[in-house]
């Protein structure tokens, strides 16, 4: 296997098609279904990526974002969002996003993330 993606998303079906997309090009990957477990997951792995839904209960993707950074900031976060990225709430200048996903999700869209992320 290569290297290890932390998925965070409220939607089980969500994440779990994800981890199959990844295991394609060889990733291995563990699901997370908030930011507090996301998180939590982080501090026991050595990962390389955290690839996060936007909209969760308890914490936001942007948030969680903001907290992975500030204790990894060389970790890549890449958002996933089924919305326009201009109708984010906030100002979307602010993002330091490594990456963007659009639902739904593509295969050539994840491998070309991998490929300029990792």
């Amino acid at each position: 296997m290569g290297k290890k993606i932390l998925i965070v998303d409220d939607n089980p079906n969500m994440s779990s098609l994800l981890q199959e997309m990844l295991e394609v090009f060889d990733f291995e990957s563990v699901r997370a279904s908030d930011g507090n477990e996301a998180l939590n997951e982080l501090e026991k792995g050595d990962f390389s990526m955290v690839i996060t839904d936007m909209r969760m209960p308890n914490m936001t993707g942007l948030e969680l974002l903001e907290k992975v950074k500030g204790r990894y900031p060389k970790m890549p976060v890449v958002l996933i969002s089924g919305y326009c990225l201009n109708d984010l709430e906030g100002n979307p200048d602010n993002i330091r996003a490594d990456g963007f996903l659009g639902k739904p999700l593509m295969m050539s869209d994840i491998e070309k993330l991998l490929n300029t992320l990792l």
